[in-house]
């Protein structure tokens, strides 16, 4: 089965995306609502530039990405849906629990899958993070801490909740397989954003299982760093890092002698991995989605679990500004 795909939004993440879809040869056009910029991606990647009504007629198309601004997500991807389309929609899903709801009942009603972008989960370091996790390496899960610190990009129509922290709750719930039952979230803002430029975040699971958040698009240094802590010690998955060196092991081991606490620590170790471009893994995913009709790993009920912890959180600091 041919398989042809439109990219809509000529934005920095869309040409990386477009980029992607034209070097596995699915790339059927590109659209923006900016013409300039919808026309220089059509010369860039030698495919037509068409309006959105122009996609929603295309028969020969199996599939939208949609990599615009996340006010616009749910109205794109309802039309595409509606469309007969498969969707994949970059992160954020969307703004509000009701709109990313709207978006599950127009897949369901044209009987089409919505991909969510949520990218480390295909990333080849993250998949073999969860292998380990799985097969018991680090022994049982207990807690998991993700940084995620960078400065900039700003965005004016987002926030640092919409814009970094759906990577980590995606990773995390990945990670422990169920959704928290307390979540507790403040923010600290500097700019101008209402949700916070600076966000700590800490959730429980039903099996005992915490997690920590920090996100921060003003911080003057990047880190993006998972570790997962289990009781025969820890895995870092740090994406700053060179390839060979972005997952780690460290065998730590805390004993209980008595009234002392002793700790045994072992030299870290790193740990080996497939490499590959994770935008490619995820774009060979939706093209399977395309294909099959089958949901990938990020669908709209995984898209929809990370909605409802990044509404609950929204609502935590809106009471705060209140």
């Amino acid at each position: 089965m041919k398989v042809n795909i439109a990219v809509i939004g000529c934005g920095i993440w869309g040409e990386n995306i477009a980029r992607n879809a034209s070097e596995l040869g699915v790339l059927a056009c590109v659209c923006d609502s900016n013409q300039d910029r919808s026309m220089s991606f059509s010369q860039k990647f030698s495919c037509p530039a068409f309006s959105f009504d122009q996609i929603l007629n295309d028969n020969t198309l199996n599939g939208v990405i949609i990599a615009t601004n996340a006010n616009t997500h749910e109205k794109l991807a309802c039309e595409a849906l509606n469309a007969r389309k498969h969707v994949y929609v970059e992160k954020p899903l969307a703004l509000s629990m009701s709109s990313a709801l709207s978006i599950k009942q127009c897949a369901v009603k044209a009987n089409k899958q919505v991909m969510v972008g949520h990218l480390l989960q295909y990333h080849p370091a993250y998949v073999e993070l969860k292998n380990f996790v799985n097969d018991g390496f680090i022994g049982e899960l207990q807690h998991i801490q993700a940084t995620r610190l960078a400065m900039g990009r700003i965005k004016k129509s987002e926030s640092a909740l919409f814009d970094l922290c759906p990577h980590d709750i995606s990773q995390i719930l990945g990670i422990v397989k169920e959704v928290p039952t307390s979540i507790n979230c403040q923010n600290v803002t500097h700019v101008e954003h209402s949700d916070g430029d600076i966000i700590f975040t800490s959730l429980k699971f039903p099996n005992g299982v915490t997690a920590i958040m920090h996100s921060s698009w003003y911080s003057p240094y990047k880190e993006h760093r998972l570790v997962v802590t289990g009781t025969l010690g820890s895995i870092i998955f740090d994406d700053t890092k060179p390839s060979q060196q972005k997952l780690t092991f460290f065998r730590d081991s805390i004993i209980i002698e008595g009234d002392a606490i002793k700790v045994d620590r072992a030299e870290p170790e790193h740990l080996p991995f497939c490499t590959g471009e994770p935008l490619k893994n995820e774009i060979s995913a939706f093209i399977e989605v395309c294909k099959n009709g089958h949901p990938a790993i990020t669908d709209i009920e995984e898209g929809l679990k990370v909605q409802q912890i990044l509404s609950e959180m929204k609502s935590q600091i809106d009471s705060e500004i209140l």
